[in-house]
């Protein structure tokens, strides 16, 4: 009778690839010495340096922790590539560290798996320091140099909760989104805090230039303080338009339960008109209508009337890409979602890091231009023929 073999147990299976991983350290660092002293273990040399034992040490790896024996050199002067003198951890569990911080996972977390995972403790500020390896290439993105000419950026911003001087503050994230020339969108950078105002903007816009933008069509953008104003400065040609979402999502505030689906359809009809004069006189009608239950209301969207409809100078297919910032707040979503498991955040820099990465994990998948790009270009060709050269 045929014996039936019993599959190995995970911990046999576990035990068996720690082994492997650490005859495989054991035979790297012994050719790494070889190569130091120029001479293999067993050959006669004449050099005044030759092997002098072993150090023990503990290195933490995705198989768990692995005792090694690191060989040495009488003069002391032999620095292992692969595991440096101070270095516990291999690159691949800190390459899984930073990956794990960039799907939203706290330090926390992160160090509560890794004990579950692999048997060891991490301290939360060890996997910070680890994820701190970011910082330069944030650094490095945030400074990268830009195309010469979009057609479309996108400004709005988010709030997060962010420890300073003791205090917990509410902070705004500006983000700006760029559509280039061939369709394909692009995160063009974020900015912490500011205080709103012209001066703020007018920096953030410069930022923009010294990197190498030298002209943007159309800017489309939320009710953010001083930025029209900068704008008109820093790029005096762009069009501007204020979201209709947003205006629409800010005049809805104000009304009450029983007339929001009414009104959000009488407002339909302004911002959905075919043209400019059929969207003046539905908007007559609405103020007629609802302008003395809802002043304030009327009042917002005839102030920024000129900012909300000049959508309407351009045909239908560049209406669909200006007149709102769904993709800005896609971007959002996403910026949202990686940093769902952080409350509050202990430093600027924690959350820049968070969002840079999921910047990146975002732009990975714009591969491709934005949806009838050709037909929306051919518009572009033909009415900004003179400034595309």
């Amino acid at each position: 009778m045929t014996k039936i073999k019993k599959a190995p147990q995970p911990e046999e299976v576990q035990n068996t690839i720690k082994k492997l991983v650490q005859q495989t350290l054991r035979e790297a660092l012994e050719a790494e010495l070889e190569e130091f002293l120029g001479y293999s273990k067993y050959q006669r040399s004449d050099s005044d340096n030759y092997r002098n034992g072993y150090s023990a040490k503990t290195v933490k790896t995705a198989s768990g922790p692995l005792e090694i024996n690191v060989p040495r050199d009488r003069k002391g002067l032999f620095e292992p590539k692969l595991i440096k003198k101070r270095q516990t951890m291999l690159d691949e569990l800190e390459n899984q560290i930073v990956a794990l911080y960039a799907k939203g996972m706290t330090t926390r977390d992160i160090q509560e798996l890794l004990s579950d995972m692999y048997g060891f403790d991490i301290s939360p500020s060890l996997i910070s320091r680890i994820t701190d390896r970011i910082l330069p290439r944030l650094s490095e993105w945030q400074q990268r140099p830009l195309k010469d000419k979009y057609f479309l950026v996108w400004i709005d911003c988010i709030f997060y909760k962010i420890r300073e001087d003791g205090q917990v503050k509410n902070k705004a994230i500006y983000v700006v989104v760029g559509l280039d020339l061939e369709g394909y969108k692009e995160i063009l950078g974020f900015w912490v805090n500011g205080t709103e105002s012209s001066r703020f903007w007018l920096g953030v816009l410069n930022d923009l230039k010294a990197r190498g933008i030298k002209d943007v069509f159309i800017f489309s953008i939320d009710g953010l303080s001083g930025l029209e104003k900068a704008i008109e400065a820093a790029f005096p040609k762009a069009d501007i338009q204020r979201c209709i979402v947003h205006q629409i999502r800010n005049s809805l505030r104000y009304v009450s339960w029983r007339d929001k689906r009414e009104l959000a359809r009488d407002l339909k009809k302004v911002y959905g008109a075919s043209t400019l004069e059929v969207a003046e006189r539905e908007f007559e009608e609405f103020s007629g209508k609802w302008g003395e239950r809802y002043p304030h209301v009327v009042k917002s969207w005839r102030v920024n009337w000129e900012a909300l409809t000049a959508f309407f100078r351009y045909p239908v297919e560049i209406r669909r890409v200006m007149y709102t910032t769904n993709i800005i707040e896609s971007v959002n979503s996403k910026f949202r979602k990686a940093t769902a498991g952080r409350r509050v955040f202990p430093t600027d820099e924690a959350l820049l890091k968070c969002l840079y990465m999921a910047a990146l994990d975002l732009e990975k998948k714009w591969t491709r231009p934005m949806k009838d790009w050709p037909s929306v270009y051919s518009q572009i060709a033909i009415l900004f023929e003179d400034r595309l050269g």
